[in-house]
């Protein structure tokens, strides 16, 4: 199964499987991935898959679509191309997601528990790509229904948050966990201060509230 890794400036904001055999990106929130940015247009490529092969099209958009530097109208698409759109670099690559889903279960989280923490105050989005051989950190959520439940950050990229309110991405470096607010109005908080686009580093009991909900950055 294929997916697209969604970055700018070299920073992961999402990813998404691709399990359909039509897949719309553009900037309007009914797209099947969206990219809220004002250089992306309201219906700007779709993704299809015609046999064995996926073709990516671009919808007469206002600033073109890329696969790989080159402006195209419909192309096949390889794994490892990049598609531009604006300033976000769109990777097709196959979807290593299985195996990190194993690793999950072997540590005791599954995808049900960790859905029903989700669902009260927070949700992990798209945005998640290699995945770790034991998780190093977790965010435990300290307030609403799900308080006191954990969800280990196994991957490169976790994004949390209502989309359309406040959206922050945590992302694993070399150095350690970073934290950004990645899209909405209503800007996150790390220990009381406002998290910007400017990637912060986070410390083992940092508190970030978003959207209503407070959460504890954990180092394990």
């Amino acid at each position: 199964m294929p997916k697209i890794v969604v970055s700018i400036d070299d920073v992961v904001i999402k990813e998404v499987s691709i399990t359909d055999a039509k897949t719309t990106l553009g900037r309007r929130p009914y797209n099947d991935v969206v990219i809220d940015n004002l250089a992306v247009s309201g219906e700007h490529a779709l993704l299809t898959l015609q046999g064995a092969d996926y073709f990516l099209e671009d919808l007469n958009s206002t600033n073109g679509t890329y696969i790989n530097g080159k402006a195209i109208k419909r192309q096949r698409l390889s794994y490892g191309d990049a598609i531009e759109i604006g300033k976000y670099v769109i990777k097709f690559m196959a979807d290593l997601g299985q195996a990190a889903s194993g690793v999950a279960n072997a540590r005791g989280y599954s995808p049900s528990s960790t859905g029903q923490a989700m669902n009260s105050g927070y949700s992990t989005l798209l945005g998640e790509s290699q995945g770790l051989g034991m998780f190093q950190a977790a965010i435990k959520v300290l307030s609403g229904a799900s308080s006191g439940r954990e969800v280990p950050l196994t991957k490169v990229v976790t994004t949390i948050g209502k989309p359309g309110v406040a959206v922050a991405a945590i992302t694993r470096r070399p150095e350690g966990y970073v934290v950004h607010h990645v899209e909405g109005s209503g800007n996150p908080t790390l220990n009381g201060s406002t998290i910007q686009a400017t990637q912060l580093p986070l410390k083992n009991g940092d508190i970030i509230e978003l959207a209503g909900t407070q959460m504890q950055f954990v180092q394990l």
